[in-house]
């Protein structure tokens, strides 16, 4: 499985994620928007938006992505929260 996690510096719907996946040892790469300014981008074109968190999961992308939204997604995955 793979976890891309775009981020803005600050945003605390970003840290309640990664808070999340880290409880669970879950790996995930971070993409942060704000100090990589090929990442706005990037993450307008996969996800058709800016919000941060944007989360792909294996291709499957969640814009504004909640900690509920993840624990969904991984849990149709066969992860047990």
């Amino acid at each position: 499985m793979k976890i891309i996690l775009y981020r803005k510096s600050g945003c605390p719907w970003s840290a309640a994620v990664m808070g999340f996946l880290n409880e669970l040892n879950i790996p995930y790469e971070i993409k942060n928007v704000t100090t990589n300014p090929a990442y706005p981008r990037e993450v307008e074109v996969v996800s058709g938006q800016s919000k941060s968190p944007t989360l792909d999961l294996d291709g499957e992308i969640f814009p504004d992505a909640s900690v509920e939204d993840v624990a969904q997604a991984l849990e149709k995955r066969g992860i047990v929260i």
